[in-house]
C-alpha cells in the first residue's frame, strides 16, 4: 500500500459549483506525483483497477499509458429523472441545480477518454452512463457472502441490557447507513402510528445514524432522524412509543442476528444507488416490503422474492406489512426464494468474485 497526500484544500473563492471538481483534480494530482514517484522507482502494473468517482485515477494512465485502466463505475449523475426532484416534498429549488450536476459529471466525462473498461454492480447504475460508454461497462455486482449471511432461527438480537429478541418475537426492522429521506425514512416514519396501533405485540427496530449520506442535511441543526421522529411522535402513545428503538450504527455482525430474528424487514428507496443491506436482507431469508422503485425491481419480483409497495403510499405499505405478519407461509415462502436468488446469481464465493477475477485477467490481456 502506497499512501497519497493531497498538497492543498480549495482554493478561496471558487465557484461553488465548480468546488467538486476542483476537489477531485486535487486528489487526482496528488495521486499522479505518487504514481511517478512509484514510476521512477521501477515499478509499472499489469493493470490498474480504480473507483473514479473522487477523481483519483484521472492522470493513472500519463504515467503508465500503455498499461489497461478499469473503472469502476458507481453512478453518473442524472440532471433530471431517477433521484433528482423524485420527491415532491424535498425539490432541490435551485434553479442551476441541473447545472451542477451536468458538471458533477465532468470527472466521468474525463474518464470515458483514458478507461480501456468498466464495471457496474447493478443495471440501474450502468444504465446511468451513456452510450458509447455504456458498452464498456459490464453488470457485475460485489457479491454477497451468503455462507456467513445466512439464516438462523436461533439467533438473538440484544436491543438493550433488558430485551433481547428472538425469531419467536413479531420484529419489523428498518435499516439504513443514515436515516434521511433517500432512503425513505419519512415514508416509513409516517407509516408507524397507524402500523404500532394495528400491531400492538410489534417490535419496530431501526438501524442508522443521524448524519446524511445523500441529499440535503435537514434544517438547522436537526437530523433527519428528529425532525420526523418529532413529526409523529404526538399520534403515538407512551406505551407504543416504548416498542420504537433506535439502535444508531451496528456492527456488522449484530447487523446480522438483527436480520435473523426479523419477521418483515422494510426497505424503501429513491430511484437511486441500492444499498447492499437489501441483499444482505434476501441472503438472511428475511420476508420483505420494499419500494417499487427501479433499483429495487432489479432485485425483488413482487409475491415472488418480496412485496414491492409504492414509496409514498404509507397507507399501503402499513396493509403490506401487517398481511405479511399475518401470514407465516407466505413469509416463509418468500424469504426462501429471495435467498435463492442471492444464492444463485450473486454470491461472492461461486460468483461475484470468479467473474469479477475473470474481468481483471481479460483486462489485463487483452
Amino acid at each position: 500500500m502506497h499512501v497519497y497526500r493531497p498538497s492543498k484544500g480549495n482554493a478561496p473563492g471558487v465557484h461553488p459549483w465548480l468546488l467538486d471538481l476542483e476537489s477531485k483534480v486535487i486528489r487526482a494530482e496528488a495521486v499522479y506525483v505518487k504514481c511517478r514517484e512509484l514510476a521512477e522507482s521501477g515499478f509499472k502494473p499489469d493493470v490498474i483497477i480504480a473507483h473514479p468517482g473522487w477523481g483519483e485515477s484521472l492522470f493513472v494512465k500519463d504515467v503508465w499509458p500503455q498499461v489497461k485502466l478499469g473503472i469502476y463505475c458507481e453512478l453518473n449523475y442524472s440532471e433530471s429523472g431517477h433521484d433528482v426532484d423524485f420527491d415532491p416534498e424535498f425539490k432541490s429549488g435551485d434553479v442551476g441545480n441541473a447545472c451542477r450536476l451536468r458538471l458533477k459529471n465532468v470527472n466521468n466525462m474525463l474518464h470515458f477518454g483514458v478507461a480501456d473498461a468498466a464495471v457496474s454492480p447493478t443495471i440501474f447504475q450502468a444504465n446511468t452512463f451513456p452510450q458509447p460508454f455504456r458498452s464498456k461497462i459490464a453488470v457485475l455486482h460485489d457479491g454477497i457472502d451468503t455462507t456467513r449471511i445466512k439464516p438462523d432461527r436461533h439467533a438473538t438480537f440484544q436491543v438493550s441490557s433488558a430485551m433481547a429478541l428472538t425469531s419467536a418475537d413479531e420484529v419489523i426492522t428498518f435499516a439504513n447507513r443514515n436515516l434521511e429521506p433517500y432512503r425513505g425514512y419519512h415514508i416509513f416514519m409516517r407509516a408507524l402510528p397507524q402500523l404500532l396501533r394495528e400491531r400492538p405485540n410489534a417490535q419496530v427496530v431501526l438501524v442508522g445514524g443521524d448524519g446524511v449520506s445523500y441529499g440535503k442535511r435537514a434544517p438547522g441543526q436537526a437530523s433527519w432522524k428528529n425532525v420526523f421522529a418529532d413529526e409523529v411522535r404526538p399520534h403515538i402513545s407512551e406505551q407504543d412509543w416504548a416498542r420504537v428503538h433506535f439502535v444508531g450504527h451496528l456492527p456488522h455482525s449484530e447487523f446480522g442476528k438483527l436480520l435473523q430474528v426479523s419477521t418483515v424487514h422494510v426497505y424503501l428507496t429513491y430511484p437511486f444507488v441500492l444499498s447492499w443491506s437489501l441483499l444482505e436482507a434476501m441472503s438472511t431469508q428475511c420476508a420483505i416490503v420494499a419500494s417499487d422503485t427501479e433499483p429495487v425491481r432489479e432485485f425483488i419480483t413482487h409475491q415472488e422474492t418480496g412485496i414491492l409497495t409504492s414509496f409514498f403510499d404509507t397507507e399501503q405499505l402499513v396493509r403490506q406489512i401487517t398481511q405479511l405478519l399475518d401470514d407465516p407461509e407466505k413469509r416463509e415462502r418468500l424469504g426462501a426464494a429471495a435467498r435463492h436468488h442471492i444464492q444463485s446469481a450473486y454470491d461472492l464465493h461461486t460468483v461475484s468474485l470468479p467473474r469479477m477475477l475473470d474481468w481483471v485477467h481479460k483486462l489485463a490481456t487483452t
